[in-house]
């Protein structure tokens, strides 16, 4: 049986999945928040309903930290089994008074709905289980079997999902991931992201005196934690983006120069991209490389914020006894987020001044991740959005890291699907989040279109390896 009347379901019922959409998206499960608490709680039940009522056995699991949710439909004998991702917290939503609506009332306008988590991934996540409704509506079944696994952490860390992975690894057994917390290349351009950069992040506490000191009285004697931290973050990155860490690069695998010449062939204009997405006066980074290439396959360093001393209004003369920052490099394969620490580490402490005690803490850190293209879920994957979208699949990569990928390959032994309908400007983490209408309707039919597809795989030659 085709994937039409599955398809034709989902058209007919496009407006009630809109409002559900926005009931989900209405109750403010902001994880990193504790007073969020019971949002978070309300949020992982109400996607527990919703799996329940299409028939999808279903169970919020609650301990340590937010509730997860697991579903299965496991009725499709012989069929390769898809484990799906995805997450329904969301990030905080300051500065609220840039938001045009507000950011926890749903508002359509201009062809998107406008809502923190609205792509970052309610909206997205919930194409999955609408894909489910359609197939189960209009067939009566499943084509494949289908495993959920939906978190309430992943803005913070993910800090109990590996936990519970690596106890539940049966339970979670499948033949690959397939996640939609990614975003296309442009509108009407279907893309599959074939990897994701790594993570480290670390904090570095710099100590001078035992508290801090008037500048008059003791400037010129007493360390400055502040100036030591700017000496420091200056000579880990030159002018032209260059990280200058000792071994850095060494292991730094670019992608070979067919997938390299595909992405100049992009239609992507650099000055558009500066001016529309960056808002910065000129594009920075290393000048032999393209901007594409600096963000999908070159590894980076960034300060993300600097505390200490005085900072209110006006003038206060004080050197203060203590300072801290947070550093983080995005990495790319084949480098290893413990090496790099490790070397971040040593960097840090070489460069300290004298009278200063350096602390360098890594927050986490987790290692880039590649999808093999050859595989067969790869190429259906490409089939299907090609066929929903028209048009070339872009094979990209991710700036950006989904830790729970690496978890996924590493305890499990899983790749994952990262077949996304966010767009570049749908303002993840800012004011005015946004979710395109269109992707989030095409995202149901190209996952309906993709399960048929998977489900004619046998067991276990489409498996991927």
């Amino acid at each position: 049986m085709s994937s039409v009347a599955a398809i034709d379901y989902a058209h007919e019922h496009h407006a009630r999945f809109l409002e559900e959409l926005k009931a989900l998206l209405r109750i403010p499960s902001v994880s990193t928040l504790p007073e969020h608490k019971p949002d978070m709680e309300r949020a992982a039940s109400w996607l527990a309903a919703r799996l329940a009522d299409l028939g999808i056995e279903a169970e919020t699991i609650s301990g340590n930290g937010h509730p997860l949710v697991y579903g299965e439909w496991l009725h499709a004998t012989g069929a390769p089994t898809i484990l799906i991702y995805g997450h329904y917290d969301v990030q905080p939503t300051d500065p609220v008074e840039l938001w045009e609506t507000p950011p926890f009332q749903p508002t359509v306008r201009n062809g998107n709905i406008y809502a923190r988590g609205a792509s970052d991934d309610k909206g997205q996540t919930m194409t999955f289980l609408y894909a489910a409704e359609s197939l189960l509506q209009a067939e009566g079944k499943l084509p494949l079997n289908l495993k959920f696994l939906l978190e309430g952490e992943e803005e913070c860390g993910s800090g109990h999902l590996k936990e519970y992975i690596a106890g539940n690894g049966e339970r979670l057994r499948a033949d690959v991931v397939q996640i939609a917390d990614s975003h296309m290349f442009a509108p009407g351009v279907p893309t599959l992201e074939t990897g994701l950069r790594g993570v480290v992040y670390t904090e570095v506490h710099a100590v001078g005196a035992a508290h801090d000191l008037h500048s008059g009285l003791y400037g010129g004697v007493a360390p400055n934690p502040l100036n030591a931290l700017g000496h420091i973050i200056a000579e880990l990155k030159d002018i032209y983006g260059h990280v200058t860490i000792p071994g850095f690069y060494q292991d730094v695998r670019m992608p070979d120069e067919g997938i390299l010449h595909s992405w100049r062939d992009l239609p992507f204009d650099a000055e558009t991209f500066r001016a529309q997405e960056v808002g910065s006066s000129e594009l920075v980074g290393e000048p032999e490389f393209t901007p594409l290439e600096r963000i999908w396959a070159r590894p980076t360093l960034d300060v993300h914020g600097i505390v200490g001393g005085f900072t209110g209004h006006g003038a206060k003369t004080v050197i203060p006894g203590q300072a801290a920052a947070k550093i983080s490099m995005r990495i790319v394969p084949n480098q290893r987020a413990d090496q790099i620490f490790e070397l971040f580490h040593n960097r840090v402490l070489d460069l300290a001044p004298p009278g200063v005690r350096l602390e360098v803490q890594l927050l986490h850190g987790d290692d880039p991740v590649l999808v093999p293209v050859d595989s067969a879920y790869v190429q259906i994957a490409c089939q299907t959005l090609q066929q929903t979208f028209g048009g070339s699949v872009v094979l990209g990569r991710s700036g950006g890291s989904i830790p729970v990928v690496g978890v996924f390959k590493e305890l499990l032994g899983l790749n994952s699907i990262l077949m996304g309908w966010g767009l570049p400007d749908d303002n993840l983490h800012a004011p005015n989040e946004k979710f395109m209408l269109d992707n989030f309707y095409n995202g149901i039919d190209a996952t309906i279109r993709f399960w048929k597809e998977v489900g004619r795989l046998g067991r276990p030659a489409g498996r991927m390896e």
